[in-house]
């Protein structure tokens, strides 16, 4: 079980980035019709202003159950043991288990 603080700077960092969103996406959109540098380094420095947690790049994918930052399937949201067991005991409708 991964540190509840762990995860709540997590949640933290996704509401600051929901929050954020249009605030980063404008000025890229304006960037690459910009043709002067010193137009393209004031765009730059908006850029900068919003706070760092707000970024996309810095969220990360989490286990829904135990919180495990790695090792995490996209498709179901779990980690890799958690799958495994949970296939194993039939809680997951159309996911087989491997033998061989």
């Amino acid at each position: 079980m991964a540190r509840k603080g762990l995860i709540h700077r997590e949640k933290k960092r996704q509401k600051l980035e929901q929050k954020y969103h249009l605030i980063r996406r404008s000025p890229k959109k304006e960037i690459g019709k910009v043709p002067l540098l010193s137009e393209k380094w004031e765009i730059h420095g908006k850029l900068q202003s919003p706070p760092r947690n707000s970024a996309p790049t810095r969220l990360h994918r989490r286990c829904f159950s135990t919180g495990r930052p790695r090792a995490t399937y996209r498709d179901f949201g779990l980690s890799g043991h958690i799958l495994r067991e949970m296939v194993h005991a039939c809680l997951l409708p159309g996911a087989t288990r491997s033998s061989w």
